[in-house]
């Protein structure tokens, strides 16, 4: 079983693809998969699926989104307007924020 480290990365941050078919694509993320290791991305990496009727939901093919491993994806940086790796600062007054590690920008949780 494989040691599951924290992400650096959280959800409602915006991302771009590393690798992959969907290399270059940007989005946001919507569901982390910790025990997986995996980020479903908004709009990348669209798969169908057969869905079968029930109660509530009619049915057929669904379009929607699929895992990504968290290795594949980097944070979005607005101000770089590139993908870029994570560090962290601690200010005077003890708190903790995530910076770019390409312009020192402070990258603000949603």
């Amino acid at each position: 079983m494989p040691k599951h480290e924290s992400m650096k990365i959280k959800k409602g941050d915006t991302v771009i693809v590393l690798t992959g078919k969907n290399a270059g694509k940007r989005g946001k993320i919507i569901r982390m998969l910790t025990k997986k290791d995996r980020v479903i991305v908004e709009r990348v990496n669209m798969i169908k699926k057969h869905q079968k009727p029930t109660k509530t939901s009619q049915g057929g093919i669904v379009e929607k989104e699929a895992g990504i491993e968290k290795s594949n994806v980097a944070l979005f940086c607005a101000k770089c307007n590139k993908g870029v790796r994570l560090g962290y600062k601690t200010h005077e007054d003890g708190t903790k924020v995530r910076v770019c590690r390409g312009c020192g920008e402070e990258i603000e949780t949603k």
